[in-house]
Parts: structure tokens; sequence; C-alpha cells
């Protein structure tokens, strides 16, 4: 059977769209991304690896990666309740919750980076019921919050479409079966919609990863504590040291593609194992 580059269609236009959706990517992401490695060459190797591997640079790609991996796997079990909720019940304020979930979408960063950072101050509402010596703003723990807060839409909305798929009658025939409700879960309801929440987990993850204005808020000031590697590219640029500040976004660009990739990877796996 011959190859072809393109499956049969009655409505023409493949290479004009082709073309133009190369030139948009191109202009939008390659060009870009490209200008970014172009810059970081012109500082020499050597001088790239004292950049990226300074001490307090090594704390912040901790700092970013725990963080972010933390709030999208929060995110990827709650979220995933929440979906479930809106898709599977009816209740008084459905379509309010189904709104308030849009709220980190809509907010600024930075409004939502001051009402978290606020709320869990010494004496904010929250901050004030926690134990004596527990901080959860300008610590670690108040980054894995707020990216916890703006990651949630992300998996829900990507869930909600594979929940609503997924017919209720293959839950109740493997119920007939004598599948008991755990079960059920992990072998029928699961694996139909683990593509749907890998997809949720990398959206929330790599939104998170990128994530600098609502993190500013909450975040320490103090150098080499609690601070995230968007806020030294920040001070580097501030300082114009665009090589260096380039170096780093190059490592997080790197980091952000292998587990973009590995999230990819098993998602393409898990529709395998599903079908």
């Amino acid at each position: 059977m011959a190859f072809q580059f393109k499956k049969p269609s009655v409505l023409p236009g493949f290479g004009l769209t082709m073309g133009f959706t190369l030139f948009y990517l191109s202009l939008l992401v390659l060009i870009p991304l490209a200008g970014l490695v172009l810059q970081t060459t012109t500082m020499g190797w050597s001088r790239f690896v004292a950049t990226v591997t300074q001490p307090e640079i090594l704390a912040a790609y901790r700092l970013s990666l725990g963080a972010s991996l933390a709030g999208a796997v929060v995110n990827a079990v709650f979220g995933f309740l929440v979906a479930w909720v809106l898709v599977r019940y009816t209740f008084p304020g459905k379509k309010l919750i189904d709104a308030i979930v849009d709220l980190p979408f809509a907010l600024p960063t930075a409004v939502s980076g001051i009402a978290l950072s606020a709320l869990y101050a010494r004496d904010g509402w929250i901050g004030r019921l926690l134990p004596r010596g527990v901080e959860i703003s300008y610590s670690s723990w108040g980054v894995v919050i707020v990216l916890t807060f703006i990651g949630l839409p992300f998996v829900v909305r990507t869930l909600q479409p594979a929940l609503e798929d997924l017919d209720p009658q293959i839950e109740e025939a493997a119920a007939s079966l004598g599948a008991g409700r755990l079960q059920t879960f992990c072998r029928v309801i699961l694996p139909s919609v683990m593509p749907a929440l890998l997809t949720g987990f990398s959206l929330a993850f790599a939104r998170a990863l990128g994530e600098y204005g609502s993190v500013v808020f909450i975040a320490s000031t103090s150098a080499g504590d609690a601070q995230i590697v968007p806020m030294h590219i920040i001070s580097k640029l501030e300082q114009f040291d665009y090589a260096g500040a380039t170096a780093l976004g190059v490592m997080m660009l790197l980091a952000s593609f292998v587990l973009l990739l590995t999230i990819n990877v098993l998602q393409w796996w898990s529709r395998r194992y599903a079908t």
C-alpha cells in the first residue's frame, strides 16, 4: 500500500492551510525560541555552565519543578473530583460552582497573587489560624498553593468532556459482572479518562512552570530562598544580563520539553492500553 502524505478529503485547501499553519507556528513559536538559543551562544560554554549551576539557581530549579509538579498532582486528584461532581450530579448552585472554576482564567495573575498572599499571611484569615512557626506566605508552601490555584481549571475543563462521553451503562455492566466500586473505578473509569487526565495534568504543569505574575507576591524576596526561576530571569534582565537571562530560559525550555515529551509518551501509551 502506497504511503499517503494526507488523507483524501472532498474539501480542498490542504496546501494553503498547511502553509499558513507552518508560517503561524514559526512566527509565534519556532523563531522566538531559536532566537533564545542563539542569544545564549554569545556567552560561551564555560560562562553558560557557571550561570546555570549557581547554588541559588539550582535551588530555584528544584522549587520551580517541585512546586509545579506538586500543584499539578494535587489538581489531577481534586480536579478529577470537581469534574466528576459537575458532570455526574445535579444540585443547587451547580452553575455557580462551574463558573467559579474558571476564575483563575479570568483573574489577572497579580490579583490572585495579592489575594492569596494576604489570605495566608501571618495576620491573614487563614494565616492566623496556623500553628506558630508555620509560614505559608513567602515560603515554598505558598508557591505550591498559588501554582495549584492557577492550574485547577486546566484539569477540570479537560476532564469534563471525557467524563461526559463516558457511558454510565459501562459502569452498570461492570457492577452486574461483580466488580466492586474500586474495581470499576480502576479498571473501567480511570483507563477511559486517563488520556484526558494526563492532558490536563500536563497543561497545569506547563502553566505552573512558567508562572511569574502571581508567584512574585507570595514567594520570598530573599536571594536563594523560595524563589522560582522566572524571578531570577527578571532579576538578570533588570541587571542588563541578557545572556544570563536567556541561559536560564534555555534550561527551563529544555526541562519543559523533556517533561512534556514524557507526558505525551504516557498519553500515547494510555490510549493504546485503553483500546
